[in-house]
């Protein structure tokens, strides 16, 4: 193949990251990202800021465990019908544009809130805006299964993680930027500096909204063998007559919305489903636990919100693309699990060097190098480890097992990270890097052990265009 047909090919590669159905996801992978950072990190310091103690904003980052429970009610986002909703956009379209019209809500509810004086109604607008956003993430997630082939859900995914970062880039140093031009003065803590934030912030859920209204909705059916097995079980349930028909009914959609779902992934993968489980449940657990306490971090070793915003938000996130790129071109030369393990390995690697900053103290150049190093590492690991849940889906029931793994994911890291407050009053920053470097341990050696019981995860090459 001469030089002129490799750049043609490449051209053609190229473009498929902008079909309609590929770049729908660079938009919704903005509106699913805004929210997380707006109850999470920037959250962080605007409470940090406002004086609200580091025990306390530790256990109020539990808001995010709805990230973690979304499994509970994915089985009725995948199968529930919303009054005129759903009749008039379809399944997937009409639940997410709820879930973001109840983000809108949650955040402009947050903007015209003072911490100072309802901590526990602040509280529970950072609850909707969580539940609303993991509610979000469900369909989405399910929605870029469905729209595409399996071998295309790379571009779905590499569209869906730009969008995302950049909206993290907004989300964070973007607010943060915001709140600092909305304040009189450089230092200091203005009530009303966030209310201006977080209400730009619901102003750009509608990028969300506005594409909800312009995609279409995928046209996915559920394979043989799924309703084959959901058919046996209804027919057993109807032969119950002894029992009243809505009753029957009901257990029938139970389930194939609930129970059929697990029991699937359960068949395909039996005992090897444990270490399955296991390996997502703790993957990413040094960098989660780490985040919760990150942005506090940086206000008490005196950074101002334009350094952070900078250098913590704007080039960490750059770093992070910079680390799927990476992470997607070695996934696809040695294999899933091999870059798997070395995202393992540099996320533990780079919280040391955060145990290194805390001692050093205030000093841009060393922030800058481990936020670099922190954010390649996870980026390049976060690509492979979409690639792995994707993988693991079975489309029939992709919003409740993605929603399953997505959940198990964040559920024991965000569970630990509610203490890092505590642990960082009772044993100071450097141990606390040094406790969560030391958390990728076990993680390691589940994905060895995965490596050796299971074979690489490899997505099959289904025929089918993004479109």
């Amino acid at each position: 193949m001469n030089s002129a047909s490799r750049i043609s090919d490449w051209f053609k590669t190229l473009k498929v990251y902008w079909q309609p159905g590929a770049r729908s996801m660079l938009f919704l992978g903005f509106s699913a990202g805004l929210p997380l950072l707006l109850v999470f990190g920037t959250l962080s310091y605007w409470l940090r800021e406002a004086g609200i103690a580091r025990s306390t904003i530790g256990f109020l980052s539990w808001v995010a465990l709805a990230y973690g429970f979304k499994w509970v009610w994915a089985p009725l986002v995948d199968r529930l019908k919303l009054p005129w909703l759903t009749a008039r956009l379809g399944r997937r379209r009409a639940w997410m544009l709820l879930a973001q019209l109840s983000v809108i809500s949650g955040l402009c509810g947050l903007a015209f809130s003072d911490p100072l004086q309802g901590l526990r109604s602040f509280a529970l607008l950072a609850l909707l805006v969580a539940f609303s956003s993991a509610t979000q993430d469900i369909v989405i997630d399910a929605y870029r299964i469905e729209r595409a082939a399996v071998r295309l859900q790379g571009v779905m995914a590499a569209n869906y993680m730009i969008g995302y970062r950049i909206a993290m880039i907004v989300s964070g140093g973007g607010a943060l930027a915001i709140a600092q031009w909305a304040s009189p003065t450089e230092s200091g803590y203005y009530l009303n500096a966030w209310m201006v934030a977080y209400l730009s912030m619901a102003a750009l859920m509608l990028v969300g909204v506005v594409t909800v209204l312009v995609i279409r909705e995928p046209d996915v059916h559920p394979t043989r063998a799924t309703l084959e097995q959901e058919a046996a079980v209804d027919s057993i349930i109807e032969r119950q007559e002894w029992l009243p028909g809505l009753f029957r009914a009901f257990s029938e959609w139970f389930y194939g919305a609930v129970i059929s779902p697990f029991a699937d992934f359960i068949r395909r993968y039996r005992w090897h489903a444990i270490l399955i489980l296991a390996l997502i449940a703790t993957y990413r657990i040094s960098d989660v636990v780490l985040g919760v306490i990150s942005n506090v971090f940086y206000v008490d070793l005196g950074f101002s919100k334009r350094e952070v915003a900078v250098v913590a938000n704007l080039l960490g996130v750059i770093m992070t693309l910079l680390g799927a790129v990476l992470g997607g071109t070695m996934v696809t030369r040695v294999g899933v699990m091999r870059i798997l393990l070395l995202g393992g390995i540099l996320a533990a690697s780079t919280n040391l060097l955060f145990a290194w900053l805390a001692g050093i103290g205030h000093n841009l150049a060393m922030l800058t190098l481990v936020i670099s190093a922190d954010n390649l590492s996870a980026g390049l690991a976060t690509s492979a480890f979409v690639a792995y849940l994707s993988s693991l889906t079975n489309v029939s029931y992709s919003a409740t097992q993605y929603a399953l793994f997505s959940s198990v994911m964040l559920l024991l890291p965000k569970f630990v990270g509610g203490f890092s407050g505590v642990m960082v009053d009772g044993l100071g920053y450097v141990n606390f890097f040094l406790i969560t470097a030391s958390m990728g341990i076990p993680v390691l050696i589940l994905i060895l052990l995965a490596m050796h019981h299971l074979p690489p995860s490899q997505l099959p090459d289904h025929e089918g265009a993004v479109t």
